[in-house]
């Protein structure tokens, strides 16, 4: 899809003239939009994805079968999200993610290592400090791992956020594993840090909401000193209290930050929800009256747009939003805040134009759940649907306004009984991304490389003799300076 915006004779002129002369861009968006659905490879594959261009390859760079193999019993599965070391020594050698399982874990990958038995290491082990349903996953400013439980409810000890302290030099199971009790409980996915250092997290639920954790000192150089006071709020759109359910429309418009603690974190009077062990129930406080928290349909992923502007867009999905209730013909969204404006915008949805067919994507596009961004800054959407018709969905948005103009299948998983999470774009090669394919019917959980390739330009005789021309007339120039 990628538009190429010189003439073959101008780009023979540039490349003579000034061969240095070009900036680093991804090949991830020069692609053919596929149509239809897959036919799922059983049990599982070290290949699992039907790819959109030939330029495009795929390759199991670690395995939960090899990691049981090696340590027994080290490793849980169901990998999820995937973040790098984005900063620090050796920034982009390592991939982290966590175990979504009832004794859940968080693993690195150096990517360093060509080793394959050795590159892959248990740095929590499953378990411990009862961590279970781990999946968000995000890199700090500071330099720590954050990771989060998918799993909050009435009476339940669960829902809590953790920094790893030492992810990129922790032993096998020596991770320094912080609960950050500060944030008000609720049941995790995304994580996001604006260029504020703002933290915003959602509440998975049918009904949950957005947050925002504002540091009383956000430009800590560790986790206790970021962590030790702040405040949260909820995201009220409008006149807030709304619920998108499967059955309305879209929630858009002006949004206001709600808050739900004090500006330590502590309890709001007559706001918090306090629980037992002291900690603030994030999902009762933000249905408070007095703060009308807006609910959307299981709300996510999270990712962070920066705009050429210096403007950023918080991007996140919400899996079972719907507007007539008929799964059939599509289901979920994706919304936009514009973090300068707080304005609230659908950025696709079924509704949205298949690159592929020119009509609406349909029932094509169900159960968004993960995002991504590529280098360029164009946005990616996962499926949470089964292998076989599940997709991963390139969104184009050619004015960076929040809202997309089409989206395109890019690639689709073939995997029988899996589900695609983690999409992740390597921050220091544009052509490099990870993605992790979990609960496959093999049980082989398996984290893959995405790597694409310059596409292969002909450039015809006359553009070759213009640049040979012109090369000789520099070379000649040259001589008889």
């Amino acid at each position: 899809m990628k538009v190429f915006k010189m003439t073959l004779v101008a780009a023979a002129v540039a490349v003579v003239v000034a061969p240095m002369a070009h900036a680093a861009a991804t090949e991830f968006d020069n692609f053919t939009p596929m149509i239809g659905n897959t036919t799922p490879l059983n049990p599982g594959s070290a290949t699992p994805y039907k790819l959109s261009s030939p330029n495009f390859t795929q390759e199991t760079i670690a395995d939960r079968k090899t990691q049981n193999t090696l340590i027994p019993g080290s490793n849980s599965g169901s990998w999820d999200m995937i973040a790098a070391n984005e900063t620090g020594p050796n920034a982009g050698r390592y991939l982290f993610m966590p175990f979504e399982t009832g004794a859940a874990g968080v693993q690195r990958i150096d990517l360093w290592d060509n080793n394959y038995n050795t590159r892959t290491t248990t740095i929590v082990a499953p378990g411990t400090q009862g961590f279970v349903s781990g999946d968000a996953s995000l890199w700090t400013p500071w330099g720590g791992y954050l990771t989060a439980e998918e799993s909050w409810g009435a009476g339940s000890s669960k829902g809590r956020l953790f920094e790893v302290s030492n992810p990129t030099t922790a032993a096998a199971n020596g991770g320094t594993f912080i609960q950050r009790s500060i944030l008000p409980r609720v049941s995790h996915e995304g994580l996001a840090f604006d260029k504020s250092n703002n933290l915003y997290f959602v509440d998975e639920l049918n009904g949950g909401s957005v947050y925002k954790y504002v540091s009383a000192n956000p430009f800590a150089t560790n986790g206790n000193d970021f962590f030790a006071a702040g405040q949260t709020f909820a995201l009220r759109v409008g006149a807030g209290g709304q619920f998108e359910g499967n059955n309305a429309p879209a929630i858009t418009g002006a949004s206001t930050w709600e808050a739900i603690t004090d500006v330590n974190g502590g309890v709001l009077a007559g706001i918090s929800a306090l629980l037992g062990d002291g900690t603030i129930d994030g999902r009762v406080s933000a249905d408070n009256a007095a703060v009308k928290g807006t609910g959307f349909n299981r709300p996510e992923d999270m990712e962070i747009q920066n705009l050429a502007n210096g403007n950023q867009f918080l991007y996140f999905t919400t899996t079972d939003s719907d507007d007539d209730g008929n799964t059939a013909n599509g289901r979920s969204r994706v919304y936009s805040i514009d973090l300068g404006t707080s304005e609230v915008k659908l950025f696709a949805d079924s509704n949205t134009i298949d690159m592929a067919t020119g009509l609406a994507a349909g029932g094509e596009f169900r159960n968004a759940d993960n995002l991504a961004i590529d280098a360029e800054g164009n946005i990616y959407i996962i499926e949470d649907q089964d292998g076989g018709v599940e997709d991963v969905w390139f969104a184009k948005d050619e004015n960076r306004d929040g809202v997309a103009e089409s989206i395109g299948k890019w690639i689709s998983l073939t995997t029988q009984g899996a589900e695609s999470t983690g999409l992740y774009f390597d921050k220091f090669n544009p052509n490099k991304a990870y993605i992790n394919v979990q609960h496959p019917a093999d049980g082989i959980d398996r984290t893959i490389m995405l790597t694409a390739a310059p596409a292969a330009v002909p450039v015809p005789g006359a553009a070759w003799l213009f640049g040979t021309a012109l090369a000789g007339f520099l070379g000649l120039r040259r001589n008889k300076a």
